[in-house]
């Protein structure tokens, strides 16, 4: 056994190797050291020194734990009720508007540092469960400025309601303190109406503004204005007439007969 201890040997624990090295080792020091085998010679040495058991559900509970946490919901993402939509670019917002009928859309500019953005976020929810039938669409002003600035939209909040062919009802900007120009614009256009027509969306300029911004990608082809028809001139419509023959003479009237008459008359009695 010395002879072991001063070359340096390693024990098998339940946590690995504990290795010794090459110096004089007092076995009294060690923890509660049972040997299974008397025989040193030549073989490896079972060591129990007498540690507590693991525990599997312990260890079947961590990884649980661990999938379990979550990354926290920013303050935009709380609270989205079916109806409200985060717009993914310029495309994203022009399809939108063409595609949803005759249901009123209202488009939402915000931001993450802003602070009424944030406040009237809580009401902006609440209304969109109190109006299922409108949809909500939400404009990150940070992640899409380029579009911002093409859309003319400088100041935060800012709300545009769009509806059918009719465009752009309103545009507006409101804070907790002006909420109820909100409810009244979407108590205004939200009535159900049937209008004729397909949805108008963004306007003309608008969407020029879009195609032309580098740093979308974004693609519009303007619409080509019918060529108005030409007259045809009084010459035109004079040889493309047919020939009609000259119909005959009308009869004289009653009154300018018997008056031709009465002159007949007159001649004969005078003799010539």
């Amino acid at each position: 056994m010395a002879k072991l201890m001063s070359k340096g040997f390693g024990f098998h624990n339940l946590h690995g190797i504990s290795y010794f090295p090459n110096k004089s080792v007092n076995i009294s020091c060690l923890p509660s050291l049972k040997l299974s085998r008397s025989d040193f010679y030549g073989s490896r040495l079972a060591i129990n020194e007498g540690l507590p058991k693991r525990n599997p559900q312990v260890e079947a509970f961590s990884p649980q734990m661990n999938v379990g946490i979550r990354k926290a919901q920013k303050w935009w993402e709380k609270g989205l009720q079916p109806n409200m939509k985060e717009v993914t670019g310029a495309q994203d917002l022009v399809d939108s508007l063409l595609c949803a009928g005759d249901k009123l859309i209202v488009v939402d500019f915000f931001s993450p540092g802003c602070g009424g953005c944030k406040a009237l976020h809580p009401k902006i929810c609440q209304l969109a469960e109190m109006n299922p039938d409108v949809q909500f669409l939400q404009v990150n002003y940070e992640e899409h400025k380029s579009m911002c600035y093409s859309l003319n939209v400088h100041v935060l909040p800012f709300f545009r309601f769009y509806r059918g062919n009719e465009g752009r009802v309103c545009s507006f900007s409101c804070t907790n303190a002006t909420i109820k120009k909100f409810k009244d614009a979407l108590a205004k256009y939200g009535t159900d109406r049937c209008t004729l027509g397909p949805p108008k969306g963004l306007e003309e300029k608008e969407l020029l503004a879009l195609a032309a911004n580098k740093d979308l990608s974004f693609n519009y082809t303007p619409k080509t204005e019918e060529e108005p028809v030409p007259l045809a001139s009084q010459e035109q419509v004079k040889e493309t007439t047919p020939n009609i023959e000259s119909p005959l003479p009308l009869p004289l009237p009653i009154t300018k007969a018997k008056q031709l008459g009465s002159a007949n008359k007159a001649y004969a009695t005078s003799g010539r």
